[in-house]
């Protein structure tokens, strides 16, 4: 963003604080009240209501200072947050499953980056989303392929009135600052949603315990720069009580450095890598039509570009690129595609569902110097769901869907001749089937029972990466596979008043997972291959506990439970996620203008590699208060790892010592 636009970003903040009038207070709320844009939901069939154990709302988001997908995804039970330090990328796993196995949508889109199925969520900031859903194992077919583990589905925003805005210009620890702001206006059959934002830090701090190493003295850490830019519009067109029709733009424009390994692992070493640019744009039509009184149509249309540089530098002056390990890499993919998904309650007892899926996928990379390599995958689904109610109280939930993947280009380089040569075509097939049993003792209770058999295909990197001359490409590796089972139990208590309620929710799991992409060594001397030899099996639970003791004070609690284990070879280990993850935390309204909000999260230690090195378990403690100066405006602050906690994600690899936060807030909603 140039500075003559952040400071049109700020003026119009300051601006719209002008307008607003004093005098106006509320109590802690306990709905959100952006509206969600309901065109981009994907429901889990037979789950009732918002489920908080699989949803995130956009105020419980800021409530918590949430300034990306990945932290904000942390909020919930299942959900651990990782950092694939190596290259400074924010992820999450969902019962442990990662996000090639649990892909990311934008209002039931998929976004993820074509070559490996992974997506930064640490780019996604989460300043114009309306609520972020996870759904684990068990997933609606509607969503298509590639939801081995479940699925991630960020839902944008919807206005409801004339005119609304909110916004924030704040400052951070580390020389940052964000900056958003959203505008939306509904005047009946038409509305329109825009954004704008930014988020930018020169660095972080690190802790006072963190003990100085080779490549990192302490203070502020090194390389760990980050600006990223996002603005997006949403135009909509609503002709009667049934039909809705939208276009969508994305714009994300971030930079980014990796701050260097300076950690004991002996086989891992310092990288000096910065990315110039990662850039990401999304054009999107999304509609839905009633066909009768009791069917209707929603199509998906959407293109996607994406474009990324990456610069490894000789040393950390990171001006020269002398050495073999120095290169400039370029990538420059697209995708296109879209969805038709037909529903009809055929009759009282049948709600069916039927949606098919067409993406192309197309993946081109090349180092400087080097000529570009074009990879073209084309990704075809159908399926179908039905939510059968054998009684007012229970209800049948099967569902199937038949995959294709097929390679149309793959292109491999010859270093030595400096020639391009095709690899050789596969195509890939999958099957995958789900059954659910959902029963509604009453209107705030439900057991389920769900059975599911999902796959992955196998990216354009599992296939055909050479890993930096380590491996040997794989194109005929297969789709893999899990069998999920889960038990769930939802149950929501009214207390002596209708303001105050406790909230259960609890599950335990089991998943069986086969043809597990894995690296087998010495397929040649010192060189390894992804094949599908895997077998695992992962099992746990989790549960959450809400009690809204009064109209101003809320307090909860969240445990999840993992074990992974790799069944094929006991020695390689799981890594990035912990067995034991807890947080727990309170909400408070003082004197009806004042907000405090107090969180403590404790994880257990993780494998940071495959051959057992760790980061250690931890626990952080964060705090936040805000106060409400007029009818649209308050200002809030508050601190980050109040203990000054020196704790990694990922071996090698601190996270922030005790930082701050303070942000003028304004809003009409």
């Amino acid at each position: 963003m140039k500075p003559c636009t952040e400071v049109v970003l700020f003026l119009s903040i300051l601006f719209l604080s002008y307008l607003c009038i004093p005098g106006w207070t509320q109590p802690l709320p306990s709905n959100d009240p952006v509206r969600v844009f309901s065109l981009g939901e994907v429901t889990v069939p037979g789950r009732r209501g918002i489920d908080s154990a699989n949803t995130a709302l956009s105020r419980r988001i800021e409530a918590f200072n949430r300034l990306d997908v990945g932290r904000a995804l942390n909020l919930l039970p299942g959900v651990t947050l990782s950092n694939v330090g190596a290259r400074n990328e924010s992820m999450v796993y969902v019962r442990g499953f990662d996000l090639r196995q649990v892909p990311v949508f934008i209002d039931g889109i998929p976004v993820y980056v074509p070559y490996d199925g992974y997506v930064d969520l640490g780019r996604f900031t989460t300043f114009d989303l309306a609520e972020v859903n996870v759904a684990k194992g068990f997933s609606s077919v509607t969503y298509g392929p590639n939801t081995l583990g479940g699925a991630i589905n960020l839902v944008s925003r919807r206005p409801q009135k004339r005119l609304e805005f909110d916004g924030r210009a704040g400052l951070l620890s580390g020389q940052g600052h964000r900056l958003n702001l959203n505008i939306g206006s509904n005047l009946g059959k038409f509305y329109v949603q825009g954004s704008a934002s930014q988020l930018r830090q020169q660095t972080f701090p690190l802790s006072a315990q963190f003990v100085p190493q080779p490549q990192e003295d302490g203070g502020r850490r090194e390389n760990a720069y980050r600006n990223d830019r996002k603005y997006s519009l949403k135009l909509g067109f609503t002709p009667n009580a049934t039909d809705e029709y939208t276009i969508s733009y994305i714009n994300q424009q971030g930079t980014k450095g990796t701050p260097p390994y300076v950690g004991s692992d002996p086989k891992q070493t310092a990288r000096f890598w910065q990315w110039p640019y990662w850039n990401k744009e999304s054009w999107y039509f999304i509609s839905r039509t009633a066909l009768t009184s009791t069917s209707y149509l929603k199509v998906r249309l959407f293109y996607d570009r994406f474009r990324n540089l990456l610069s490894a530098f000789d040393d950390n002056t990171y001006s020269t690129q002398k050495k073999g390990s120095s290169f400039n890499s370029y990538y420059n993919d697209d995708t296109k595609g879209g969805s038709l998904e037909y529903g009809n309650r055929i009759v009282r007892q049948h709600n069916l569902k039927a949606s098919f899926h067409y993406k192309q996928d197309r993946h081109r990379e090349n180092n400087q110097g080097e000529p570009v390599r074009t990879f073209i995958d084309q990704t075809l689904s159908a399926g179908i769901e039905d939510v059968y109610t054998l009684t007012p109280k229970l209800s049948l939930v099967p569902g199937i869907s038949y995959n294709s993947r097929r390679s149309l280009r793959a292109e491999n380089y010859e270093s030595a001749t400096k020639t391009i040569t095709p690899f050789s075509g596969n195509n890939s097939d999958a099957l995958n089937a789900q059954t659910g049993l959902f029963y509604n003792p009453g209107n705030r209770q439900q057991l389920s029972i769900t059975v599911a058999r999902k796959t992955r295909f196998a990216t354009i990197k599992d296939r055909y990466s050479y890993r930096m001359g380590a491996a040997i490409p794989n194109p005929d590796l297969k789709a893999e596979s899990a069998l999920h089972f889960e038990t769930a139990y939802t149950d929501q208590l009214a207390l002596s008043h209708p303001a105050q309620f406790l909230s259960l929710q609890a599950s335990v799991f089991y998943s069986r997972l086969t043809d597990v992409i894995q690296q087998v060594n010495n397929v040649q001397p010192g060189i390894y291959q992804f094949q599908n030899t895997g077998k695992a099996e992962f099992y746990g639970g989790d549960a959450s506990l809400k009690a809204q003791v009064s109209a101003a004070f809320q307090a909860g609690a969240q445990y999840s439970y993992i074990h992974r284990q790799n069944l094929s070879n006991r020695d390689l280990k799981f890594v990035d996620v912990p067995n034991h993850k807890v947080f727990v935390y309170a909400q408070a309204q003082l004197f009806r203008r004042v907000a405090l909000v107090g969180s403590v999260e404790y994880n257990s230690a993780r494998y940071s590699t495959s051959y057992g090195t760790q980061a250690g378990s931890f626990v952080v403690a964060n705090t936040k208060g805000s106060v409400r100066l007029q009818q649209y405006v308050s200002l809030e602050g508050g601190v980050n790892n109040i203990f000054d906690r020196n704790y990694a994600l990922a071996e090698g690899f601190p996270e922030p010592g005790r930082n701050f936060f303070v942000n003028l807030v304004i809003a009409n909603l």
